[in-house]
Parts: structure tokens; sequence; C-alpha cells
């Protein structure tokens, strides 16, 4: 028997922008959808960066502190516990590399899904630790993500023993699931550009991954 989707949770990590209206928007569709959604502020106190050079500050401080995060992680999934059968955490860019980085630490979540978020770590999966299915979606042309950290993540999944699915979309840049990403991409001249197909195909994906 499936649990209906109002008992299950989704946390919800954005990208290194820090918590802004597109994680809040997010968010927003899966409550509307019937699941209890939180986004979680990873950088405390509602930062944000306005620029590239702001969010690389805001993400590399937070990086710095890998405790104080994953304390504001748990506090999510605490929160979220109390009212639901299972819990998935969802990322974007920084948040991707943030929920599979709680897989590999074990978190006792049902899974975790990365959007164009970092594949690479210093402290691999190790056999039997992680306890979520994970689900990576990835832009085929994104240049912080190559194809072989895409195949060393896969191996890393699979010497570990994860239940993973990877969707890997031929042409698609970085950040291809926020629409400000093609704007942002030529304002900044970064490799970001928003894919429609891409969003929407691995949007789904979610949703039956979550079912």
């Amino acid at each position: 028997m499936s649990t209906p989707k109002s008992r299950i949770g989704v946390i919800v990590v954005h990208e290194w922008w820090g918590l802004n209206d597109y994680a809040r928007g997010r968010a927003r569709q899966l409550t509307e959808l019937g699941y209890q959604a939180l986004a979680v502020d990873m950088y405390g106190e509602g930062k944000t960066g306005q620029t590239p050079d702001q969010a690389q500050a805001l993400m590399m401080a937070a990086l710095a502190e890998p405790d104080r995060m994953n304390a504001r992680f748990q506090q999510a999934l605490q929160q979220l516990q109390k009212n639901t059968d299972r819990v998935y955490a969802m990322g974007y860019c920084f948040g991707g590399a943030v929920v599979l980085n709680q897989a590999r630490r074990g978190t006792a979540l049902a899974g975790v899904a990365s959007f164009h978020g970092l594949l690479g770590t210093e402290t691999p999966a190790k056999a039997g630790q992680v306890k979520a299915k994970v689900l990576v979606a990835t832009g085929g042309t994104d240049p912080m993500v190559t194809p072989e950290q895409s195949a060393a993540f896969v191996q890393e999944m699979q010497n570990a023993g994860v239940d993973l699915q990877l969707r890997s979309y031929p042409g698609v840049a970085h950040g291809f699931t926020n629409p400000a990403a093609t704007e942002n991409g030529k304002k900044y001249g970064m490799p970001l550009a928003y894919d429609k197909r891409a969003d929407e195909d691995s949007w789904n994906a979610l949703l039956q991954f979550m079912q």
C-alpha cells in the first residue's frame, strides 16, 4: 500500500544563491501537490547572494562549517519526521551536493534527489552505509559536472550498493531547472541555461521517485 503524499516529507535545499524565491517556489509546488515540504536555509539568517561573487562567498563560508550545515539539515529533518512516515531531500546546484553528502553520511532518508548538483566528494560512500535511494539529474554539457565526474560518481554508488537513477540530458547546461538561469548566464558570463524539457522530465522523475 502506497504512502499518502500528506505523510511524505520533502526537504528542499537551495542553489548557491541561498534560500531565495526559486527554492521556496519549489517547496510550494510540492506542498500544492499534497506533500509536506520545507525549504531549508543552509546559510542562516536568510542570507542570499545577488552576484556570483557573493554567492560563492556564502557557499564557501557554509562549506567551511560542515557541522553547522549538518545541524541545520538535521533540524529540518526532525521537524518533518514529526508528522510524516518518510522523508526525502532534494537540492539544486550547491543543494544537490548537500543532499548527496547527507546520503553518504547515512542520514535516515527515503531518498535524495540532486538537480545539476556537484557529484564529487572527499568522503565516498561506503558499502552498507547509504540508507537512501538516489536520483541524479545532470546536464550533458555542464562544465561543472564532467562526464568523468559522472562516471566516477556512478562507480562510487555501485561500489556502495546504492539504488541509483541517473538522468543525463545531452546538450543541457548547468542550472537547467531554474527559469532565471539563462538570464543569469548572459548577465554574468557563466555557462548557465534553462532547459524546459530537462526541467519537466527531471521534475516528473522526482515525483515518480517519491511514490
